[in-house]
């Protein structure tokens, strides 16, 4: 019954648009947009647009996961599915999604941006929980990444605050990555100065002042070291320092610092987007595939590490496994990361001068 009505509206917009196309004439006008709209509301169950509202470096991640999704969709519903990226500095994105980007997902570099979307009504509580690994499909890292033959011999983050070392970062107000860098950062000043507060904000301090430039996000970083020739130093990515190996072997080196910090993208449903456009089931569909095998092997051939651990070994001979990572929980989760280090008046903006 139900098809059969569907059917019956149908050829009623049709059969209205082909009234309303008499009426002007032949060869064009309103009638004949009216019938092609028609048309396309006609097919408009066999395909379906979702738009992923990313991070920086994901580019080429989504890239190659958009199209295996896309197959795997039609193969399991028959429907065509499409799907939009938006790529930009994580916290910005955030923004951007709260004040009315249209995002039916959200893919951004932390939990605490994600929490953002959340606190303006468009995702609903527990979506950390909807998905494997707290939401977190993959993970990364921060690393150094230095030109070939490292020639101002930057080993640690100690070398990063001495004279004449240009660093390169993004800005840790606009870049989820910029924040990872900063922590990772924090926690190597604690360790060596045992928790004393004061000597660890004038080592951040330093560590700024030597920084030349703060782009908006982690590719506009990569861009102005690997592209521009800024810096002696670029803190990276794990993914976005090995895909700038890969692109120029010859050119760049990674080191890896003696700490670092377990980098845990975040994903979620906007649950306001879907519910309004009908597009939950491929929505979700779409963050769940991300734990295929399929998916996670693409994630390490783009050089993230998979959360499947037993996909993760097969890449270790790309990762170092036994690296020293703190994680955001040794700074009190993300909220509290947040309020101290990165809100307005916080750690980074006593410490920052341009």
């Amino acid at each position: 019954m139900r098809k059969r009505l569907v059917s019956s509206g149908l050829a009623a917009v049709l059969a209205a648009a082909l009234a309303a196309g008499s009426l002007t004439g032949c060869g064009g006008g309103k009638g004949n947009d009216a019938a092609t709209e028609a048309a396309k509301n006609a097919s408009a169950a066999d395909k379906v647009t979702i738009t992923n509202v990313s991070y920086d470096p994901t580019r080429e991640l989504y890239e190659q996961y958009n199209k295996v999704f896309a197959e795997h969709w039609k193969e399991q519903t028959g429907q065509d599915v499409e799907i939009t990226q938006s790529h930009g500095g994580s916290g910005k994105q955030a923004l951007e999604v709260a004040n009315g980007l249209e995002a039916d997902v959200v893919t951004l570099a932390l939990e605490y941006d994600v929490k953002a979307v959340e606190d303006a009504g468009l995702i609903e509580p527990g979506w950390k929980e909807e998905f494997d690994k707290d939401s977190s499909p993959y993970t990364s890292t921060i690393v150094f990444l230095v030109r070939k033959g490292n020639p101002k011999n930057i080993k640690d983050w100690g070398d990063l605050v001495k004279d004449g070392i240009g660093v390169i970062t993004p800005n840790p107000k606009t870049s989820g990555g910029a924040r990872w860098n900063y922590l990772a950062a924090w926690a190597y000043a604690d360790k060596l100065y045992s928790g004393d507060e004061t000597k660890i904000k004038d080592f951040m301090k330093k560590l700024y002042e030597n920084v030349l430039v703060l782009d908006s996000g982690a590719r506009g970083a990569t861009t102005s070291f690997v592209e521009n020739g800024q810096g002696d130093v670029l803190l990276a990515w794990e993914n976005e320092a090995y895909l700038s190996i890969k692109d120029a072997p010859d050119d760049y080196e990674i080191i890896t610092p003696s700490i670092s910090i377990l980098a845990q993208p975040s994903v979620a449903v906007v649950d306001e987007v879907v519910d309004a456009r009908g597009t939950r089931d491929v929505a979700t569909g779409y963050l769940k595939y991300l734990y295929s095998d399929e998916a996670q092997k693409i994630a390490g051939d783009n050089f993230y590490r998979p959360s499947n651990e037993k996909i993760l070994q097969e890449y270790s001979d790309t990762f170092d496994l036994n690296i020293n990572l703190v994680t955001i929980d040794d700074f009190g989760g993300w909220d509290k990361a947040q309020e101290t280090h990165f809100a307005d008046g916080g750690v980074f903006d006593q410490i920052y001068e341009k």
